[in-house]
């Protein structure tokens, strides 16, 4: 009778840990989602219900964070708040993206003319401060959130496209992108179907970084009227009506301030996680 030799076992994959800055980062954005999502069902008041009778009340058992000018409970504002300012960095960083990346596809595929009249129109575009020109593209119609939106969608179209075609640049060195053009690929197979997939990563960190800066720049717009209008509770037009009474009742900036403070902070730390963990020296074997 002969012993069976045991098979040997094969060797253990070990899955990338997450890095800390992406687990913190979601810890801090996940109840910001949750009252962009249900703030209108979460708030314990309505966000307009005006209370002259309770105006500027301090924080307290009924008043979690206090009352405004108005009697609104600034609690119940700041969360219906959340999905305004939100929406509004997501939205804008969605559009800058549509426009952003087939523009730099095309200057770093095509080059020649072409490329060069699409990098000096976007040189044109960041010549101008980012607030100046969302004031001036909002300037010439009425102040409305959707028309910041799409404000704050152009001033970032020019990074966007800029970061796209470097990496397409790069990508066309390749010997990948050779053997589709052997194949007699077109253009725009290889384009969409090429490079387009390989340069998700940068832009998935690119685009986390976007939305703090729309986030900023929407509520930068809100905060001197170009955005969103009264009685809306987004978190810039809370501070910026909350200024004459900072002395007086200075919760009323506290809680829209620190709520947007807490989702830059948390969107930073996510596209520092995103960065470390797409990063491809850090994909190794362990």
């Amino acid at each position: 009778m002969t012993d069976a030799t045991p098979a040997p076992l094969a060797p253990r994959r070990h899955l990338p840990s997450l890095p800390v800055s992406l687990i913190v980062g979601i810890v801090l954005l996940a109840p910001l989602a949750v009252a962009a999502v249900a703030g209108s069902w979460l708030a314990p008041y309505p966000y307009d219900e005006m209370n002259i009778m309770s105006r500027l009340q301090p924080p307290g058992p009924e008043f979690w964070f206090g009352t405004d000018e108005f009697g609104r409970d600034v609690f119940s504002r700041t969360l219906v708040g959340t999905g305004s300012s939100l929406v509004m960095g997501v939205a804008a960083t969605a559009l800058s993206l549509l426009a952003g990346v087939p523009l730099g596809l095309i200057a770093g595929y095509k080059g020649g003319r072409i490329g060069e009249a699409i990098m000096r129109a976007m040189d044109v575009l960041m010549s101008f401060p980012p607030i100046l020109l969302g004031i001036l593209v909002l300037a010439v119609t009425q102040p409305a959130q959707w028309k910041a939106i799409v404000a704050i969608g152009i001033v970032y179209v020019p990074q966007v496209v800029r970061l796209t075609r470097a990496i397409t640049l790069e990508l066309m060195q390749e010997e990948f992108i050779t053997a589709a053009r052997l194949r007699g690929e077109n253009a725009a197979y290889i384009l969409f179907h090429e490079i387009l997939p390989n340069i998700w990563p940068p832009l998935a960190v690119e685009a986390s970084l976007r939305v703090v800066f729309a986030i900023l720049l929407g509520a930068s717009l809100s905060f001197i009227g170009m955005g969103a209008q009264p009685p809306s509770s987004d978190w810039g037009l809370m501070i910026s009506e909350a200024r004459p009474f900072v002395e007086q009742a200075p919760w009323i900036a506290l809680c829209p301030g620190f709520a947007l403070a807490t989702a830059v902070i948390g969107i930073n730390l996510l596209g520092d996680g995103l960065r470390a963990l797409l990063d491809p020296r850090n994909t190794g074997a362990h």
